[in-house]
């Protein structure tokens, strides 16, 4: 998949990644706090980067688009020892980051490696 310009990228953060993030982060966190709901609040988790500025996430269609994760055991236990939590606390910081000019390449930053900090799901490869 190819990127879209950064240009639609900027205006689509401006108008709509802003807000829409913060609302996604905590549509997620409520939906992980139920065990039937869990694997859809990861789902939603992990189109955090794409709802912030439209970043595509690597194809999944590629040969070597395994390569690189962790094993599915790993991450869960990972995710209910440490990433529901942490990512809680991440994902926060980075909102609050995001309405400063200062911090928001910072929070861009935090919020593009909010998959892996939930669940260490590679979003970029």
């Amino acid at each position: 998949m190819s990127q879209r310009s950064l240009l639609v990228r900027a205006l689509w953060f401006v108008l709509v990644g802003w807000w829409l993030t913060p609302a996604l982060v905590n549509v997620a966190w409520l939906l992980n706090a139920t065990v039937v709901l869990l694997p859809l609040g990861i789902k939603v988790i992990n189109l955090v980067p794409t709802a912030l500025t439209l970043a595509e996430p690597r194809s999944l269609s590629e040969a070597d688009a395994g390569e690189g994760q962790r094993s599915l055991l790993v991450r869960a236990v990972y995710f209910v020892l440490v990433g529901w939590w942490l990512s809680w606390l991440w994902a926060n910081v980075a909102a609050a980051l995001a309405v400063t000019i200062v911090g928001l390449p910072v929070a861009v930053w935090m919020f593009n490696r909010l998959p892996y900090v939930t669940s260490l799901y590679r979003f970029h490869g």
